[in-house]
């Protein structure tokens, strides 16, 4: 999520347009053809004029979804929805567990539905859990995207999470910490890290993440919740700032956390006091960055959350086996049950002290900031 976010929460020109629940596809389907498996061509048979939904939630409203909203349009062409009888939308959340908690009741009494995908935004919150798990005993076939449930305890709730390995993605943000505060002459010094939420699955495993990578010499002073209010989190970095006096870096886990942070260290003149790490490439992000205010950006790929949002729900809707193994080959085996999306570590130029060498390539793809904007412009993504 975003956290930044499915980030955190990556967010811009693709600007939500739409309140609540936003179709991005199919209208009613013609006479379909036969396609994908036994069971999807019955699927197709039995739609009638009516498609079925397949309806993914995110956490909040955050620019960080448009890439996403673009990645299930992308899919729902991709994968033939129209002529499966499918059709897919998007339902953005208030920012508040008790808004998914009431979506997923509505859902559970509509007979149109057939596939959920929820980006959790607490991962210990029952209620989201018990409504997911009714869902599923109606039938409804449910994943999790960009944020999780508490896997040691409901894993249940879900069939299977689709989107980054935070912890790796934490670990990723903390090397690139300790890169630039080493390359800085910082031998010691604490930090803080802001997210929406310190208990969403996505936030913590981040923090922690960068907990483990960043070294004992730098110390984690606090974790700090916003709650998905933007003035908050400027707030946050400002009480922060002034409440640990050894601070030596700024670490943002959701998406808005970035350009929070860039904007009070702007407007207090103490840039060059820290190291500025964040998750997600919001549009204003890019544009701090390019100004010199964001040292680093681990950013995720919401756009291709989105596009295997479709691909999984439709395989698990018309019991494409084949498809379900291929995108969770070890299902069974521990973990076997999440589909990563992949990682990039992105720096301002060639002079940053953050190389490509610090990463495994098979992991992350390494880009500059205009490496990164190309990539964006040939997916007509604004964000990331």
């Amino acid at each position: 999520m975003p956290f930044t976010p499915c980030r955190s929460l990556p967010l811009s020109a693709l600007a939500f347009a739409f309140a609540g629940m936003v179709t991005v596809g199919c209208s009613e389907p013609r006479t379909p053809p036969v396609v994908g498996s036994e069971a999807g061509q019955k699927l197709v048979a039995a739609a009638g004029s009516k498609p079925r939904r397949l309806i993914f939630i995110t956490n909040g409203d955050d620019p960080f979804w448009d890439a996403c909203l673009s990645g299930l349009k992308e899919g729902e062409k991709r994968f033939a929805c129209e002529t499966a009888g499918l059709s897919v939308s998007r339902d953005v959340n208030n920012g508040t567990a008790e808004g998914q908690i009431e979506r997923l009741r509505q859902y559970a009494t509509q007979d149109d539905v057939a596939g959920v995908a929820i980006s959790v935004i607490q991962a210990d919150n029952q209620s989201i859990v018990e409504e997911m798990r009714k869902l599923r005993a109606k039938g409804v076939k449910v994943i999790t995207v960009d944020g999780d449930v508490n896997r040691e305890s409901f894993r249940d709730a879900r069939t299977a999470y689709i989107g980054t390995d935070n912890v790796v993605g934490g670990r990723m943000l903390g090397t690139a910490a300790k890169a630039l505060l080493e390359a800085r002459g910082a031998t010691a010094g604490g930090y803080v890290q802001f997210a929406g939420f310190t208990d969403n699955d996505n936030a913590r495993s981040r923090m922690n993440g960068v907990r483990e990578a960043i070294g004992q010499a730098y110390g984690e002073r606090d974790r700090m919740a916003d709650e998905m209010d933007l003035p908050r989190a400027r707030d946050n970095v400002r009480n922060a700032t002034q409440n640990h006096k050894d601070l030596v870096a700024l670490v943002g886990i959701w998406a808005y956390n970035a350009p929070a942070i860039a904007d009070v260290i702007t407007e207090s003149g103490t840039r060059d006091k820290y190291v500025v790490a964040t998750f997600d490439a919001q549009d204003l992000a890019i544009g701090h960055m390019e100004k010199g205010r964001i040292d680093v950006m681990v950013v995720q790929n919401p756009f291709e959350m989105g596009v295997q949002t479709v691909r999984l729900l439709k395989a698990m809707v018309e019991d494409d086996k084949s498809v379900v193994a291929e995108m969770l080959p070890r299902s069974g085996e521990p973990d076997g049950d999440i589909h990563t999306t992949g990682l990039r570590v992105v720096v301002p130029d060639d002079s940053s002290p953050v190389k490509a060498g610090l990463y495994d390539p098979a992991v992350v793809e390494f880009m500059t900031l205009p490496d990164f904007k190309a990539w964006l412009a040939k997916y007509n993504l604004t964000s990331s």
